[in-house]
């Protein structure tokens, strides 16, 4: 709205050439290139929380995302590739401010504590929430667009988020949780 008040015209406006392509496409190509860019920064940033964490059963958890997340940067590849364009990230603030927040938690407790390591899975469990509901979208976009091949691609992705984030509930409610609560 801002734009049209200013006499510009909205990043995402609708199209009136036939040769454009609609609105609804190039916001699903943008938000494409916009998780492409998180995923990219999970590769680089996940590592920092396995040294990070201390209990095992989270170094293994946060490991295992990080090798899923390589995959999911290897899918978004090919969704570009199956789009017909170059993989392009575009800058996620979201993601990058989530991880700064992260790298935030990690700063401030202490380690080698089971407190840093409820702050690990707070942090963590804000990057998955995020990710839910980006290729939770981006599923219904590509379902509405007809893009089946990448809303498969897609939700597949999204249930492997899914289980990540159930995974590090259990990891929490299991144990860190209560040993965290009994620390000084």
């Amino acid at each position: 709205m801002k734009n049209q008040e200013n006499g510009g015209s909205p990043k995402f406006a609708s199209k009136t050439n036939q040769q454009d392509a609609p609105a609804l496409s190039e916001l699903f190509k943008d938000s494409i290139a916009d998780l492409y860019w998180a995923e990219n920064h999970l590769v680089k940033t996940l590592p920092k929380m396995i040294s990070a964490a201390t209990a095992p059963e989270l170094k293994d958890a946060i490991t295992s995302h990080l090798e899923e997340t390589k995959v999911h940067v290897q899918r978004l590849e090919q969704v570009f590739e199956l789009l017909g364009e170059k993989a392009i990230a575009k800058k996620c603030d979201a993601m990058e401010g989530i991880t700064k927040e992260g790298e935030g938690i990690v700063e401030e407790t202490e380690a080698g504590t089971a407190t840093r390591d409820v702050g690990i899975i707070l942090a963590s469990q804000k990057v998955e929430h995020y990710e839910i509901a980006s290729y939770g979208g981006l599923y219904q976009l590509a379902t509405t667009l007809g893009l089946t091949e990448i809303a498969d691609i897609l939700e597949q992705t999204l249930a492997e988020e899914k289980l990540a984030d159930g995974k590090l509930t259990d990891i929490a409610e299991n144990e860190i949780n209560y040993k965290a609560a009994e620390e000084a």
